[in-house]
């Protein structure tokens, strides 16, 4: 019987939406059963996410991989799908999947991922550009692929935010109702031609780890089909340095992507609106630091 580790458990009341105690409790009950069905042995101390428990394992025949179980909720339920359009070009590679009817709320989900070196990723290489040189070189392969049947579509989540916009600037402060107003505006610029790629949507520093098939490899997607312009801005603001620095990371990654510059800023733009929709709702201040990086980008255009 494996043990929950408490930090995982308490993460899963805090997000209770997502998760839950009852998925704390159904947990080691999917260990066992995937451990059987798939022929593995845990080979180590367990990891996590915010509702994800990740575990080394051993395969039958003795090669390391990494179990995943997760809630499948929507924003879990396009990784595997994701991955297998991928098929481990710049990103982990998916060695089998299943979903089991779940007696918590909603569906468990099963990944048996290559496993990676959990302990190195980007967010602690000591050169910051040469980290931004990797993760361009990932997202720009990533983002060569077209999304497959069955992503959430960038579209439909610019309609979700602008359509939420007018209940936010009713709850906050006028500034802060300039900011929402200006961000929409560059949304509805572009959301009749929101893009057809693969996106991965959350590719920060610490979302790619140190591997042996390459160098480093992206983990923990949450694939989306849209325009690459909407990928960039965990980038910029992750290892925050300063505005002229993350301007810098701005043009870097616009080139290595071959972005054209205005829809990347506006899907930037959008995704700053995306955090900041999500602050409003959970009562949080904005995020100073993507304000500054918003004000930049739009001073110099």
């Amino acid at each position: 019987m494996i043990e929950i580790p408490p930090k995982l458990a308490e993460y899963h009341r805090r997000h209770a939406d997502d998760s839950g105690p009852e998925w704390t409790a159904v947990l080691p009950g999917l260990v066992e059963r995937f451990v059987d069905d798939w022929d593995l042995r845990l080979d180590g101390p367990p990891m996590h996410g915010v509702v994800s428990l990740v575990l080394p394992v051993r395969r039958g025949d003795g090669s390391p991989a990494v179990l995943k179980l997760q809630p499948l909720t929507e924003e879990h339920a396009t990784e595997a799908p994701g991955l297998r359009a991928w098929d481990g070009d710049g990103i982990v590679r998916l060695l089998d999947e299943a979903t089991v009817p779940g007696s918590s709320r909603h569906e468990a989900n099963a990944l048996l991922l290559e496993r990676l070196d959990g302990g190195r990723s980007l967010e602690t290489h000591p050169d910051i550009g040469e980290a931004l040189e990797i993760l361009g070189g990932l997202l720009a392969r990533l983002v060569a692929h077209p999304a497959p049947e069955g992503m959430r579509r960038l579209g439909d989540i610019a309609r979700d935010m602008l359509e939420r916009v007018p209940g936010a600037m009713r709850q906050v402060g006028p500034e802060e109702a300039r900011w929402l107003d200006r961000c929409a505006g560059a949304v509805r610029e572009l959301a009749g031609e929101p893009g057809d790629r693969l996106l991965h949507w959350d590719l920060h520093f610490d979302n790619v780890l140190a591997a042996e098939r390459e160098p480093w490899l992206a983990i923990d997607p949450k694939p989306l089909a849209g325009d690459p312009g909407f990928e960039l801005l965990p980038a910029l603001r992750n290892r925050w340095v300063s505005v002229a620095d993350g301007l810098r990371r701005f043009d870097r990654l616009t080139e290595m992507l071959a972005l054209d510059r205005r829809r990347a800023l506006g899907w930037t733009l959008g995704r700053v609106l995306q955090n900041m929709l999500w602050d409003i709702e959970d009562e949080q201040d904005l995020n100073e630091v993507e304000l500054a990086l918003a004000e930049a980008l739009l001073q110099r255009q």
